[in-house]
């Protein structure tokens, strides 16, 4: 705060706890080793009625996974889960540095609700999770699917799995449709994980608009 940003004493900052709540804040006490604040106002924001939780398989390189988290922060997501599937190459995902990322996009993209991002679980047992809200499997095989943007219920909460590099496998859509997963196209292209996971979070975003 002192030492890199050179902050003095009398300036004001502005600090969020993620949950909706800005403070605004004065130091009253600088140094290189320490800084004391005192908070002079509180402006409290209400949630987003609707939510998006993005259930994503892990990107061979982390710097793909890495940026779609940033994205998806600034974008307005709420909840990320990573999914171990079978044609998964990244079987291990450490979730400490994904929660400086999204911290420091929150900051960036000035907003006050922290996204939560959940420790990796295999496929198989995130589907048969209970959730409340709609919930969708994007896939690229050539089945029956309904389009994403047109199945997006307003004010609502949304999950959407989306697979590895290597997709999906039959067996792994077959258990997400036999758990009321819907599945879904995202457009006519072939799109990459952390794109596919991007594109979903910004088409429910921009439909609640």
């Amino acid at each position: 705060m002192v030492k890199v940003l050179r902050k003095k004493e009398g300036d004001n900052i502005y600090i969020t706890n993620g949950l909706g709540n800005l403070f605004i804040s004065e130091i009253v006490f600088a140094s290189e080793k320490k800084c004391e604040v005192k908070i002079i106002d509180i402006n409290t924001f209400e949630p987003t009625p609707y939510y998006i939780h993005i259930a994503v398989a892990p990107t061979k390189m982390n710097d793909r996974m890495e940026w779609f988290l940033e994205k998806a922060t600034e974008i307005g997501i709420h909840e990320i889960t990573p999914i171990l599937c079978e044609h998964s190459e990244r079987k291990v995902y450490k979730i400490d540095r994904a929660e400086k990322i999204i911290q420091s996009a929150l900051k960036q993209s000035n907003q006050y609700f922290l996204p939560k991002i959940n420790e990796p679980v295999p496929f198989s047992n995130f589907v048969k999770t209970a959730f409340d809200g709609q919930k969708f499997i994007a896939h690229c095989e050539e089945t029956a699917k309904r389009s994403f943007k047109n199945e997006i219920k307003l004010n609502s909460k949304i999950l959407i799995l989306i697979g590895p590099e290597g997709d999906f496998s039959t067996k792994e859509i077959n258990l997400a449709i036999e758990n009321k997963f819907v599945p879904v196209t995202l457009g006519n292209t072939r799109l990459r994980t952390e794109t596919a996971a991007l594109v979903a979070c910004h088409t429910v975003a921009l439909t609640n608009e």
